[in-house]
Formats: structure tokens, sequence, C-alpha cells
């Protein structure tokens, strides 16, 4: 049958997708545990060889195999190896120049015979180039020629017919993250290397510094811990996006308390309009929550969703205000149970309290 008839036969009802869907993962979940149950000293010493190279760790690979080299090399950049990757096929027309001493070789290949993957294997003798294997059987080829060789063992291809490289592959690629991380781990490296390395997307602004986010001290409001409600409120505002808060600061400027749109409106829904022209130190929220301004905006949103809070002040290591992180700017940030719940509250607070603003400016206009 010609693909093009064979594509246009479902031979698979639902049912049966889910089961084979099912079954591949599962064949390849088994594979899993076996390599994980069968890892030695080898490891340990192809671990070790990572750790302490001066040079490149030089990963490579034919067909799938180097596919999987591909996202290897990418995960002990990203973790603090230095890492590229060398096509064999390239290797032997030239890009051999790219390795020095000083380097280490990491190859994958599951029979250990792939032509492109043995011819290399000389030429990495004569430099001194240390080789790392993951392979099928430490007997082929490149596992007697390798310094050290991780062997997987037989594998069965979840593939129909056993042949489209799947088990193998899924298991190379576990065995790489397994010696990025545990290398990555003999490093200590932090969350702050971690953020050096992804400065873009959702995950490098999570780890990014608090101080490239935040609301400049100019669009937030700033006033007197001993000023009246009222005077503050009428006399204190900014140009640009509006803040739910006000920071207090006291005599020496550090952050003594903050007032919210909630206490202003938790004051009307309670009569307490004489609160209104007492020093606002009285009803301001003391020593309130805040982060100083050389902390990761991922701790900024834990504190801000674990405490269910839409404002959180920055200070610098004086306590003096510097900005403020307002839930609306990091609500894509919050975990997903609290950000209806954050939105929901923030356009509560604030319809209540300019509702309840109007009816009583227009009772003092009227008075």
């Amino acid at each position: 049958m010609s693909m093009e008839a064979a594509a246009a036969v479902n031979a698979l009802s639902p049912f049966e997708q889910l089961r084979f869907a099912r079954q591949v993962i599962l064949t390849e979940s088994r594979a899993l545990a076996r390599v994980a149950d069968q890892l030695n000293g080898e490891f340990c010493r192809a671990a070790e060889l990572i750790f302490t190279c001066r040079g490149n760790v030089i990963v490579s690979g034919i067909g799938k195999a180097g596919l999987i080299g591909q996202k290897i090399m990418a995960t002990l950049a990203s973790t603090g190896t230095s890492s590229h990757c060398l096509h064999p096929a390239e290797a032997v027309h030239g890009d051999l120049g790219r390795v020095r001493r000083g380097d280490v070789m990491l190859i994958l290949s599951q029979s250990g015979e792939t032509e492109e993957i043995t011819r290399l294997l000389p030429s990495l003798t004569e430099f001194g180039v240390p080789v790392v294997a993951v392979t099928g059987q430490a007997s082929s080829t490149l596992g007697q020629a390798a310094t050290v060789t991780i062997e997987l063992g037989p594998l069965e291809e979840a593939c129909a017919l056993g042949l489209a490289p799947s088990t193998s592959t899924t298991a190379m690629l576990a065995v790489g993250d397994a010696l990025a991380l545990v290398v990555s781990r003999m490093r200590c490296f932090s969350r702050e290397d971690f953020a050096r390395f992804h400065p873009a997307g959702n995950l490098g602004y999570r780890l990014s510094k608090v101080e490239h986010h935040l609301r400049p001290l100019t669009q937030c409001r700033v006033a007197d811990d001993e000023r009246t409600v009222r005077e503050v409120l009428v006399g204190v505002s900014v140009p640009g996006r509006r803040s739910g808060a006000t920071m207090l600061v006291d005599r020496q400027g550090r952050l003594s308390g903050i007032f919210t749109d909630s206490d202003l409106a938790r004051l009307f829904e309670h009569h307490r309009d004489l609160d209104l022209d007492r020093p606002i130190c009285q009803v301001m929220t003391k020593k309130p929550l805040r982060v100083q301004i050389d902390s990761m905006m991922i701790d900024a949103v834990a504190v801000m969703a674990g405490r269910k809070i839409s404002e959180l002040p920055v200070v610098d290591a004086d306590g003096r205000p510097v900005g403020l992180i307002d839930v609306t700017d990091v609500v894509a940030l919050l975990p997903k149970e609290n950000e209806a719940d954050e939105a929901e509250a923030v356009l509560l607070t604030k319809k209540t309290m300019w509702r309840v603003v109007g009816e009583r400016n227009e009772d003092r206009s009227a008075s």
C-alpha cells in the first residue's frame, strides 16, 4: 500500500489510539526505571570528568541521537557547563579543529557502531580528549574506545515496528539531563547563576531583579505618616498608572506603614469619618511587608500570592522606599489559584472606595 493510500485509512479507533499511546509511554517509563537502577560508578566518573573540564563539553551524535545531543548541550550550557555540539559528519571534514585539549567529548549512540561516530574515535585519542559514551553496550566499538561508558543496556523501542528510535533516545535524554543536573549541583549552581543565563521570557522575568520591574518612586504615592488621612488623600497624587496604595514614611524617610484603598473603604464602611482628620499613622498598616530592591521577582510574587496582597513596597538597604510592585503588573506570574481572587479583590475594592468617596465629597459640597 502506498503512503498516500495508507494516510487515507485510519486503522485505529480512538480507543486503540489511546491504548497504544499509553503503551508507548509505559514502555519508555519502564526502560527509564531500569536505566536508573543500573547506574553505577561509571556515571560518577563521567560527572567528575564534566565537572573538572577546563574547556568545553562537546556533545556529538548522529540522527535522532544527535538531536537529543542538542538538547543535552543546551541543558549543560544553561546550568553552568560550557558546551556546544559537533556533528560527526562535519567533524571529519574539518570541524575537528573545534576540539581542543581540555575539552570533554560526550558521544551518544545506541549501537555504538555508527560509522560516522567510529571514524571520530582515532582522532579524539590522538588529541588526548577524554570521551564519555552513552551507548547500549559497553562492548561496542564506541564503548571500548571511550574513557567512560554509561551503558544503557538493550532497549525495546516503543515503535510498533521496533525500529524508530524512541525508548533509546528517551533514555539518552534522561541520562544527559541527569549528568547536567548532577554536575550543576556539584558546582553549587544557584538561582542567581541560572538567572544570568536566562534574561528573557517568562522565566527570565521571574528570575530578574525587582529593581528592573518596580514602579519607580515618581509613579508612587508617598506621604509623611504624621499627616492626616484627608491631607494625604487630597495632597498626594502622581501621574501615570494609579496604584491602590500610599506608602508612609517616618521623619527619617524610612517606610513606616502603608495605607491602601481597602483601608479607606473600611473606614467608610464602618462610619469612621472622624478618622479622616486624624494622623494617618493611627489607621495605616504598620511595618508592612516589603522586599529589598535586590530581591528577585519570583520572591516578591511569592510574598504577594502567599499573603494575598495587591501592593508590595520595595525598599533600599536603609529601609527607605524606592518603588512599589502592584498586582496588576505581575498578575501573569501569580499562581493560578490566586490570580482570579486577586483581580476580583482589586476591582471590588477600588469600585467600593471611589463610590463612597464620591458620596462623601457630594455631602461635603452640599454642606
